[in-house]
């Protein structure tokens, strides 16, 4: 018992700042699309045929990326050649609409917080994971929030295991026709007032599973409260659109 708690004290405290603090992000992170100045020849069309989902649509003088698409990749950077177009560190990129995740340059979405009746949920907001014909690759972020490094549970958020006693559901995965069924009594099952996170380009758009067997995503099928895009979003992306949502950041 005293070896454990000599541990502990060698260790010190795990869990990060943020959201009082700056986050520490990997040296390889990509958050919101950055865009050259005056870098983008007339008619080059190199980044769209580049991306492998048709994120990248033409604009005016400069490519608008669809980040409800993007899988942040950068194939469309290296494609591109000239620094029109990459990614920057900027890990604020979750929106409350679908519409605000084309992005043309500019500050970060927004993400409006719960109001209304449901702003009761701000304090103590319980979720229902639901993985809709997922990967694991954001259902992994997620339960990364649980640890004690980023430690959702302070925030008065945790994850439970039946929709009966949820406030919500947070959906992964494109919504493969077999798991439609399974996801609406999902929701049915929530009670009222209630929210909808969906999490990862899958989640917003079918990602590279659109087109197939798959719903292209989660507002098809219900409401959607907050966009959280990535392939996968990192857990400090996931954690600042939540808290947002809730009327917590900073």
């Amino acid at each position: 018992m005293f070896d454990e708690i000599a541990a502990r004290i060698r260790q010190g405290k795990r869990t990060i700042a943020f959201p009082r603090g700056e986050p520490v992000l990997p040296e390889l992170f990509r958050g919101l699309p950055a865009f050259g100045a005056g870098k983008c020849a007339a008619g080059c069309r190199r980044c769209m045929d580049a991306c492998p989902c048709g994120a990248i649509e033409a604009g005016d003088g400069k490519p608008a990326v669809d980040m409800g698409k993007c899988l942040f990749c950068t194939d469309c950077a290296a494609a591109c050649g000239t620094g029109g177009i990459g990614f920057s560190r900027e890990h604020r990129i979750a929106a409350s609409r679908r519409g605000d995740l084309i992005f043309r340059g500019g500050p970060p979405p927004e993400v409006l917080a719960l109001g209304g009746d449901r702003g009761i949920l701000k304090r103590s907001f319980k979720l229902r994971q639901v993985s809709a014909a997922g990967c694991n690759a954001c259902e992994a972020d997620v339960n990364v929030l649980n640890t004690v490094v980023f430690d959702l549970g302070r925030f008065g958020v945790q994850f439970v295991a039946s929709p009966r006693h949820a406030d919500g559901i947070l959906v992964t995965g494109p919504v493969s026709r077999n798991m439609l069924l399974g996801l609406k009594k999902t929701w049915e099952a929530v009670p009222s007032p209630k929210a909808v996170i969906a999490v990862g380009a899958c989640a917003i758009s079918g990602g590279i599973f659109a087109g197939g067997e798959v719903m292209n995503g989660v507002d098809g099928v219900l409401p959607v409260d907050l966009y959280v895009p990535g392939c996968p979003p990192h857990p400090i992306t996931i954690l600042d659109g939540i808290l947002r949502l809730l009327g917590r950041a900073g």
